[in-house]
């Protein structure tokens, strides 16, 4: 199970055309697929004590980050992002060919 925030899953909500159009896919293919996916969605409340302390972590970098940083510090787990912002992240932070060789994909 893969696990984000209702953040993150608005900016690929916002997202999602753009790639469609960049990469020649059909846009309503692409949001059934993600539909299709094993996520579970956070809300804020569920890592909002956990906000100060992503803030404070990723300091000058995109705010953006904060709120999943904030939801792997309350869950205490590490991060899947090919986002170089997470490099330092205390947790740890996978990319996704890190986890495609783990998993032997």
């Amino acid at each position: 199970m893969v696990v984000t925030t209702e953040h993150n899953v608005g900016e690929i909500m916002k997202y999602l055309p753009v790639f469609a159009k960049r990469y020649a896919l059909a846009e309503d293919l692409l949001f059934q697929s993600l539909a299709l996916l094993p996520i579970e969605v956070h809300a804020e409340r569920s890592y909002s004590g956990e906000l100060p302390a992503a803030r404070r972590l990723l300091a000058n970098r995109d705010k953006d980050d904060i709120a999943l940083a904030a939801l792997a510090l309350a869950l205490q787990i590490p991060i899947w992002s090919n986002d170089r912002d997470y490099e330092h992240f205390p947790l740890g932070c996978f990319t996704t060919a890190q986890l495609l060789k783990i998993l032997n994909a």
